[in-house]
């Protein structure tokens, strides 16, 4: 399997150029697109919109709940939907399980637009194409680190000073705010921060776990002493969430998604003075590392391998209409686009600063997706004083061991 760096991005920025494409040239085709549903992914599915019609069909289901159920979606033949929007971890179980179809032929007919790191290649073989890069990252508020009188944090222990600071100064009692909802959320608070600890989740070589250890319970004491800062209720915040507190005035610091970035930015759902003073930082270190508390992701289209070649090359066309330079242009600040057509402007700066650090891409292993589902489902009892670290991380790969040992990753 395969894995993808992102740390060229300022390199890919820099290439981005292209035409647009004059049109769709579909003599037919049922497009059915599954995908995440947020602000970018919404601007390239209404761009493949445009080839509808001329006897093609499009529709799209957008949900947050997409993970859930792409692998029973694309497993019937013909599948429910001809492609589905993946990242670096909802791509492996329909790699795992054949649900997605190599693109190299159609690449080489209609992805003559694409740049080379757009093309994710797993044993040899183009399997989806990425269109935007994003990474979690800091959002500060510069007018209340000035009224505390602290400076802009670039480790999370200054997180926790600054926190603490604007507490003390009675501005307000919960500052800060992360994705720690219960599940799939905060697993990925704690891949972030045991990676920024130096942690490898893995025996080397083999499926074996290996997070019940120092750097796993620094990474635990270090989300739970973040989350004291946090509104109680914070087991159930993801970006939806945290996004909408930043916009009512109710945090000075937060871990986010660079793809929120433009949102939280625009003159919508805030005010100016918010939205003014909001500022991008990359994502802070841990423990005395060096590497970024994050890591790097992509997001992309596959398209399905249980649909007629009809269906799959007008999917495919349509996804290269909505990322024509055209499009790509006119959404320009709703993500880091990997796309011909991409200016880096001010939404960029936290995943650029984040990339250019040195965070690691999300692992890319078959077994991985079982180790993040085992962490979501293990680890809020630690962060509700029901137990204690070591106990939450050895649940964890107890639950870890079962499902892999179910799947023949582990003996």
């Amino acid at each position: 399997m395969a894995f993808l760096r992102l740390s060229g991005l300022t390199v890919a920025a820099a290439l981005a150029g292209g035409t647009a494409w004059a049109g769709c040239d579909l003599a037919g085709g049922d497009i059915r697109i599954l995908g995440n549903d947020f602000a970018a992914i919404n601007a390239v599915v209404d761009g493949a919109r445009a080839c509808e019609g001329d006897g093609v069909s499009f529709s799209a289901n957008l949900t947050t709940e997409h993970r859930d159920i792409q692998v029973a979606a694309l497993t019937p033949n013909p599948a429910e939907y001809t492609s589905a929007i993946v990242a670096n971890s909802s791509i492996v179980p329909l790699i795992n399980a054949g649900l997605i179809r190599p693109l190299d032929d159609l690449v080489a007919e209609h992805g003559a637009g694409l740049n080379r790191n757009q093309l994710i290649t797993i044993d040899g073989q183009v399997m989806a194409i990425a269109f935007m890069a994003n990474a979690q990252h800091l959002f500060y508020r510069s007018d209340i680190l000035e009224q505390a009188g602290v400076a802009v944090p670039t480790t999370y222990e200054e997180v926790l000073a600054a926190a603490e600071a604007i507490r003390a100064a009675g501005i307000m009692e919960h500052p800060y705010a992360m994705n720690t909802k219960v599940g799939w959320n905060l697993a990925e608070e704690f891949i972030n921060m045991y990676l920024g600890m130096g942690g490898s989740f893995f025996e080397p070589g083999t499926a074996n776990p290996a997070i019940n250890n120092d750097a796993g319970v620094a990474a635990l004491e270090m989300l739970a002493a973040l989350n004291a800062y946090a509104n109680p209720d914070f087991l159930t915040f993801d970006s939806n969430a945290t996004a909408a507190l930043w916009e009512s005035g109710q945090l000075a610091l937060a871990t986010m998604w660079g793809s929120r970035a433009a949102p939280i930015l625009d003159d919508e759902g805030s005010t100016a003075e918010i939205t003014g003073a909001t500022m991008l930082a990359g994502a802070p270190t841990v423990g005395g590392g060096t590497t970024p508390a994050s890591t790097l992701w992509w997001d992309g289209f596959t398209i399905a391998a249980n649909i007629s070649d009809e269906d799959a090359e007008a999917t495919f066309v349509a996804f290269m209409h909505g990322l024509s330079a055209d499009n790509v242009a006119a959404n320009n600040d709703l993500a880091v686009w990997l796309a011909p057509g991409y200016t880096p402007g001010a939404t960029a700066g936290g995943v650029f600063a984040t990339a250019n650090a040195g965070a690691a891409p999300y692992p890319m292993l078959p077994y991985m997706g079982l180790m993040h589902t085992a962490l979501g489902d293990n680890l809020s009892e630690f962060l509700q004083g029901q137990e204690s670290a070591a106990q939450a991380l050895a649940d964890v790969e107890a639950a870890y061991v079962t499902a892999a040992r179910a799947q023949g990753f582990v003996e």
